[in-house]
């Protein structure tokens, strides 16, 4: 495994994170420390959660599958870099949610109890908190690193803009400010490029995707679809719509020979800025499957064919709409 640094700092990490948030609503929990083992096994030490996930009734259930692997011991906590987030409701109380002080002191405790551990590696805002100034934030992050409870802080569905106030906040205090931003970016869905990758270059922020396969649109849909095997999700919604362009994708990727999950990873682990795209695998099949993505080279025609099939925004802005 060659590791890559989150950012501009000197963590290493995997240039695949795994993405936890099928454990508990779809994967069991002993299904989960199989598929945890392996990752291990394969080299990935960059496992992403969230306090919300496991979802309705059961939030905090997937922190708590990866927590009860932790506390196995064998050395699982030390060789991974955790990271979770903060953002949705835990409880219907008014300041059980967003990012206030209060809720990001008390969710971080809550998050290191079902983790089973004394530190958070990357902690992340999972969306943008528009009553609560960038002030009151950092003072709070700021907090829990001098309390040795978070080491890194990252940002979640944040807009190019949000990120200059964060980071220039966090200059005016002297903080470390923003190690990272997950966003959503894959082949068909790339926003992110007028402003947000720009100002992630810029500060030195690492790009996390999620949804890389876009819901699984871009995972051979196709040829799973000629196996019996309908669609779901958000791949449900978009496959007749770009049916065409998934078809000349699926196309391109047999004229190189490679699975057309893996040559969407590698895709994006050729974009500026990314550091690892979050795989969410249900079973430990579709993880051996994914590291396939790391062998997959794309030379300059290859990049190129793959613009044609799924334009972009035209370049970073302001250049991409206007002179």
């Amino acid at each position: 495994m060659d590791y890559t640094h989150l950012g501009r700092t000197g963590l290493s990490v995997s240039p695949l994170c795994l993405g936890t948030m099928n454990f508990g609503p779809v994967t069991s929990e002993e299904d989960g420390h199989t598929i945890m083992d392996r990752a291990l096994e394969h080299g990935i030490n960059f496992f992403d959660t969230a306090n919300v996930y496991g979802w309705g009734e059961n939030k905090g259930r997937t922190e708590e599958i990866v927590g009860s692997w932790f506390a196995q011991g064998g050395g699982r906590r030390e060789k991974t870099v955790i990271a979770t987030k903060l953002y949705g409701s835990m409880t219907d109380w008014p300041n059980d949610t967003f990012l206030s002080a209060r809720n990001i002191r008390h969710a971080c405790d809550a998050s290191l109890r079902r983790l089973q551990t004394d530190h958070i590696d990357l902690y992340q805002m999972h969306h943008v908190d528009r009553d609560t100034p960038w002030e009151e934030i950092w003072e709070a992050m700021d907090h829990l690193r001098q309390q040795g409870k978070i080491i890194y802080v990252g940002s979640s569905n944040h807009a190019g803009w949000h990120i200059a106030k964060a980071m220039e906040a966090a200059r005016r205090r002297h903080s470390t400010g923003l190690s990272s931003e997950q966003s959503i970016y894959n082949l068909m869905e790339r926003s992110v490029e007028l402003e947000v990758l720009p100002a992630c270059v810029d500060y030195g922020l690492g790009v996390i995707p999620w949804s890389p396969l876009h819901g699984g649109l871009l995972g051979g849909i196709l040829r799973k679809e000629e196996r019996g095997r309908s669609a779901e999700g958000r791949a449900k919604d978009a496959l007749e719509a770009n049916r065409e362009q998934i078809e000349g994708y699926e196309s391109f990727c047999d004229e190189l020979g490679e699975n057309p999950a893996n040559v969407a990873l590698a895709w994006l682990l050729h974009q500026p800025a990314v550091t690892a795209p979050i795989i969410g695998p249900r079973t430990v099949e579709q993880l051996d499957g994914a590291l396939g993505a790391l062998d997959v080279q794309l030379d300059d025609k290859a990049l190129a064919r793959l613009d044609e099939l799924f334009p972009g925004p035209g370049g970073t802005a302001p250049e991409a709409y206007a002179w």
